[in-house]
């Protein structure tokens, strides 16, 4: 499986690509940062943005996106900045028929760390274990999307299992209220 991990952000937009195998190990791919000049209109750093996303998609064919899910911060303006750069990353990986999945920070460090309160450092220092590298990815904004891409490479089989699991109740669930509804309607 392939996964195109993505740090969000409007100056410095994080990128990686990971690869893991059935035996859950992962490879690192490629690493970078989309930038986009803080001077420039809004309209031209996301256009910048999704040129960037598309040409990693087309280079690298990843199988699923991972975006790092926007929280709220002190700095609105940040935020939002941050936000329109995930509507543009989901937006060109719908186009590209890619599904997309958005991933908490504390589930990210939780599954590269073990631990849902790990600070930057210990985040970038497991990516750096996790892929077999021989220095830190930088800036932090990359090893920030390795962490989403491993992170969503190992609870991608999880999840899928739960839709499985969530699907088939609701199949019972609903075979069950026919049967109730034919009692029911019998009873009169």
């Amino acid at each position: 499986m392939r996964i195109l991990g993505v740090d969000p952000g409007l100056t410095r937009c994080g990128v990686g690509v990971v690869d893991v195998g059935a035996d859950r190990r992962a490879r690192f791919v490629h690493a970078g940062v989309i930038r986009t000049p803080a001077d420039a209109p809004l309209a031209e750093r996301l256009l910048a943005v999704s040129h960037g996303i598309r040409a990693l998609i087309v280079e690298f064919a990843p199988e699923a996106v991972a975006v790092e899910r926007v929280f709220a911060q002190h700095n609105v303006r940040t935020v939002m900045g941050t936000a329109q750069v995930s509507g543009v990353v989901a937006l060109v990986a719908g186009r590209a028929g890619l599904p997309v999945a958005f991933h908490t920070p504390s589930e990210v460090k939780a599954a590269v760390t073990g631990s849902g309160r790990a600070g930057k450092e210990q985040v970038t220092a497991m990516v750096t274990r996790v892929l077999s590298l021989g220095v830190a990815p930088r800036p932090a904004d990359a090893a920030d999307a390795l962490a989403l891409a491993v992170c969503h490479c190992w609870r991608a089989p999880m999840i899928a299992r739960m839709a499985e699991a969530e699907a088939r109740a609701a199949e019972v669930a609903k075979h069950h209220r026919a049967r109730l509804a034919a009692a029911r309607k019998a009873a009169r």
